[in-house]
């Protein structure tokens, strides 16, 4: 809530935070951690080469945004792909941190019955917001068998490369060199400390 508040009053127009997606929001993320406490951000990470927990410095202007094919984009937030087995027209968004808000709270209900059987439905949720329609029926029953029985697994790969392809978002990784001089990509971790550093930093 503190951290939504934050984004809310950063935003100088109408623009409201449930409405950005997901890549976006990281990126304010990021840019709003730069503007208050400045590019550097000091963590702790388990060095992958000798297990040993070391203090590092991450460089956060160095962290790069994804480049896009923006040749997809021509209705705004509505995007449409074949699926290449089963031939199938998908039409599908990219989420929104209202939709992330919405999954949460699903997935929150679905948490008795994962514990029973062990059986997570974080991937099936979200596809389930993502997907519009299929062969043009917005039926969220339709939607929901699908993804849960017919969606196969050539098809969901393809589906992934794609959406993956034309979501804009900032990578949180950065390069580490470890203690024996190996090199490593490793990912930015935003706990607490990156938005309420320690003191002296």
């Amino acid at each position: 809530t503190v951290i939504n508040k934050l984004l809310q009053s950063l935003i100088v127009d109408t623009t409201k935070i449930e409405d950005l997606l997901i890549g976006d929001k990281n990126a304010i993320l990021v840019a709003a951690r730069i503007l208050g406490y400045g590019k550097e951000y000091k963590i702790q990470l388990t060095d992958p080469d000798t297990g040993e927990r070391v203090e590092h410095s991450v460089d956060l202007t160095t962290l790069k945004h994804k480049e896009l094919d923006t040749s997809f984009v021509e209705n705004g937030n509505d995007f449409v792909i074949e699926l290449p087995n089963s031939k199938r027209i998908l039409r599908f968004k990219l989420l929104t941190h209202a939709d992330e808000i919405k999954i949460a709270e699903d997935l929150k209900g679905y948490e008795k019955i994962e514990q029973i059987t062990g059986v997570t439905s974080n991937l099936t949720t979200r596809l389930k917001y993502q997907i519009v329609s299929i062969d043009d029926n917005t039926d969220q029953k339709e939607i929901d068998k699908f993804v849960d029985n017919e969606f196969l697994a050539l098809d969901h790969r393809a589906f992934r490369e794609h959406y993956d392809k034309i979501s804009p978002d900032i990578e949180l990784k950065f390069d580490y060199t470890s203690q024996t001089g190996n090199h490593h990509s490793m990912d930015v971790p935003l706990g607490t400390e990156f938005f309420w550093p320690a003191a002296g930093e």
